[in-house]
Order: structure tokens, then C-alpha cells, then sequence
């Protein structure tokens, strides 16, 4: 039996992905901040016939995760899958955000992404498994007023581009995805989106038009099933039932010659 780690899994996607994964068969280590809501997500799983123990940690206190980590590998010897998607927000624009609103949003999703890798590496190098990283649009394209947010997010690509390479030869893979679902943190930004648009008596935007969590976790469980080697290193974008690849950042103009390339840059707008 599987063992896998669920970071963030006490609500919303998390909280739908632990339950896919107890039903699938894993054994799930339900990691979160409250006891009664980790409680109840093992609860929820042992009742519909999964395994599941409830781990209470912060995963940005590096000594949190170490004891986590080494309690899970204790309790089941080995650790297969590990998903971070713990995550939270404190939006704000640029020139009013304070420093601990930035810092505390690095520490939870970036900060605690290598914390949690770097912990588990041990006890997965010698018989492979999967990572995923829930990354967000905001960290593909940007999101105004979320800069601390969308700074984590990309941050988390680069580390899966850097350790898709550094963990192949122990087949260990690391996919990142992207997910848009309602849930307990999105619910705000999209009910407040939805009543400015109906003020205004135009249609919410096909961006904030979003699934559930439970197409995540659908997803993310189809995902761990491929057993494709070279599935690694990609970006995944869900939304409901739409599935998207993203890819690399490409270069797009190359010219010897700063004159020239702001030459060529002139044109390429005119165009």
C-alpha cells in the first residue's frame, strides 16, 4: 500500500484530494493546522474504508515538517507521494503591503515546498515516487494586488523545472498543477467579483468561472496512475473538467545588438 502526504488537507482541494487518495487506496497522512478539522478529514476517510492519520504541523517552520515527516515514515516506513498544497493569502497592493504579509505567504508555499521536499527525499530516493506542487495561474501570468502570492507560485515552477531533472535518475518525478476550484479561500475574492459584475450587468469572466475541488482531485489521482517516466516536469492547468498543459517560458526574440533588438521591438508592436 502507498503512503502519501497531503499537506494543506484539513479543507477545499486538499481536503478532496486526501479523500481520493484514501479511496484509491493510499494510506493518507492528512496534514493541516486544526486538530478537529484534520480529525475530521481521517475520519471521513476511514469511514469510507481508507487509512488515514492526522499530522498537525506548520509547514513553514522547517522544525515542524522535520518532525511531521519523520513521525509519517515512522508510522509507515516509506513515503511515496507527497503533495503540497498547503497555501494561504493576504492580498494587497505592492506599495501597502507589509513585510510580514509578504514573508508569510513565501514561508507557507514556497519556504514550505522545499521544506517538505527536502524532508521526504530520504525516505523516497531509494524506490522512486511522485511530488506535485499546487501552483496557480497567479504564478504563471501574475494577479494584481497579489505580488507575495504570485511570487510563490512562480517560485514553485522553477523548483519543479530544477528537481525534474535533479531526481530522474531516482524516479522520482515532480509535476506542478494549477488548479481553479471553488473553495473556502477563493470564495471571497469570486462572490465579491460576482456581485461587481452583476452591478455593473456584465457577464462574471470566464477566468473566475471555476469547478470544484473534487475535479482536482480527480485529476491528481488520475495523474499519479500514469507510470510514464517522462511524465515529470510539466505544469497542468484544471478547471472543472478542462484540462490544460502549460509550458516553459520560450524565448521570442533574439537579435545581437541592443540598438537593433529595440529596432526590431518597435516593429513587433506595430505588427
Amino acid at each position: 500500500m502507498r503512503t502519501a502526504l497531503v499537506t494543506g488537507a484539513s479543507r477545499g482541494i486538499g481536503r478532496s484530494i486526501a479523500m481520493e487518495l484514501g479511496r484509491s487506496g493510499y494510506q493518507v497522512a492528512v496534514n493541516g493546522l486544526h486538530e478537529e478539522r484534520i480529525d475530521s478529514v481521517v475520519e471521513a476517510i476511514r469511514q469510507a474504508g481508507g487509512a488515514a492519520e492526522g499530522y498537525c504541523a506548520n509547514v513553514a517552520d522547517p522544525s515542524a515538517v522535520t518532525a511531521m515527516v519523520e513521525a509519517v515514515a515512522a508510522r509507515y516506513g516509506a513515503i511515496d507521494v507527497l503533495i503540497h498544497n498547503a497555501g494561504n493569502l493576504h492580498d494587497r497592493k505592492c506599495e501597502q503591503m507589509t513585510d510580514q504579509e509578504w514573508k508569510s505567504v513565501l514561508d507557507v508555499h514556497l519556504s514550505g515546498a522545499f521544506y517538505c521536499i527536502q524532508r521526504i527525499l530520504p525516505f523516497m530516493t531509494s524506490h522512486g515516487g511522485d511530488i506535485l506542487l499546487m501552483t496557480s495561474t497567479a504564478g504563471l501570468m501574475g494577479s494584481v494586488g497579489q505580488v507575495n502570492y504570485s511570487a510563490a507560485k512562480a517560485g514553485m515552477l522553477g523548483m519543479v523545472w530544477t528537481l525534474a531533472a535533479e531526481l530522474r535518475s531516482n524516479q522520482i518525478r515532480i509535476n506542478a498543477v494549477a488548479p481553479a476550484a471553488l473553495t473556502d479561500m477563493t470564495r471571497p475574492v469570486i462572490e465579491y467579483l460576482k456581485e461587481k459584475y452583476a452591478r455593473r450587468n456584465e457577464p462574471l469572466p470566464a477566468f473566475w468561472q471555476v469547478g470544484e475541488s473534487d475535479d482536482v482531485a480527480r485529476f491528481v489521482g488520475l495523474l499519479l496512475e500514469q507510470r510514464d517516466p517522462d511524465l515529470t516536469g510539466e505544469v497542468f492547468g484544471v478547471n472543472g473538467s478542462q484540462v490544460t498543459l502549460w509550458q516553459k517560458p520560450l524565448p521570442v526574440l533574439s537579435i545581437n545588438g541592443a540598438e537593433a533588438f529595440f529596432t526590431a521591438w518597435k516593429h513587433r508592436e506595430e505588427k
